[in-house]
């Protein structure tokens, strides 16, 4: 679905069905270059399950247009918006890594607004080391096969996603490569270095008033379990673990669907 967002066309994945009027509403935010496509499977599910689902390509990413907002206070401020635009007044906000923070201020500067707050393979503060942003300035070639490494916690994952035989590190590269590839810029290192400058995490979980879950994976190197046990703690946030690397979706449909679906619940 296309719409109108802040004066620029922004594009959401309805999960193959049209966007009805009322309902409760999924609004899934995903990382640091990547699209709507890594939520496909879950953004289906509900979609055919009860939910309204708006799966967004954050601007520059994906079908929507640039340029690329320089906070994840502007992302917020965008994910609102694009409700507007919709008509949802309230959603559930779910976001993985950088979509994480994004969902976080969004349920800050709208308490009202937000049914609750699912934030997948998160944590606060989300610093990136310096060689890997130096990487993505001067080789996002190599930064994004090392940020794949990272992301997979084996080379193979049965069965895999989107089907069996599909390579999970394959399409996430291509995936990236895609969208790195579109992009105005160096998209890379601009999406690392607003994840590494967000520091308004504590302040965002005080106005939180929803409830909130966080969905992490065992073996997940992109985001460290101690900065992930502190933001559960400032938010009072439920806290599930699952056998994964940083790309949960991916490695783990089935388990996060799960989860996600009893943090709705919730």
């Amino acid at each position: 679905m296309k719409l109108d967002v802040q004066g620029r066309a922004a594009y959401a994945y309805t999960g193959g069905r049209p966007f009805a009027v009322d309902g409760p509403c999924v609004v899934f935010l995903h990382g640091a270059l990547n699209d709507h496509s890594v939520w496909t499977l879950l953004a289906r599910w509900f979609a055919h399950h009860g939910h309204r689902v708006l799966a967004v390509d954050q601007p520059a990413h994906g079908r929507s247009e640039g340029p690329a907002l320089a906070s994840i206070e502007a992302l917020a401020d965008w994910v609102l918006a694009l409700m507007d635009a919709a008509g949802v007044d309230r959603a559930h906000l779910v976001g993985h890594s950088m979509g994480s923070l994004i969902a976080l201020e969004a349920a800050a500067r709208a308490p009202a607004r937000a049914s609750s707050l699912v934030m997948v393979g998160t944590a606060y503060p989300m610093k990136v080391s310096e060689a890997l942003l130096s990487t993505a300035r001067d080789d996002p070639a190599r930064a994004i096969a090392m940020v794949n490494a990272f992301s997979h916690s084996s080379l193979a994952s049965k069965p895999s996603y989107p089907g069996p035989g599909a390579w999970l590190r394959g399409g996430n590269s291509a995936l990236m490569h895609r969208i790195q590839s579109d992009a105005d810029g160096n998209l890379f290192e601009h999406d690392f270095r607003v994840c590494d400058a967000y520091a308004g995490g504590v302040e965002a979980a005080a106005r939180v008033a929803c409830p909130a879950h966080l969905i992490v994976g065992t073996r997940d190197a992109m985001t460290p379990a101690k900065a992930t046990k502190e933001l559960a703690g400032m938010l009072n946030a439920a806290l599930t673990r699952i056998v994964s690397g940083h790309a949960l979706m991916q490695e783990a449909p089935d388990a996060v669907l799960n989860a996600i679906r009893q943090a709705l619940k919730a």
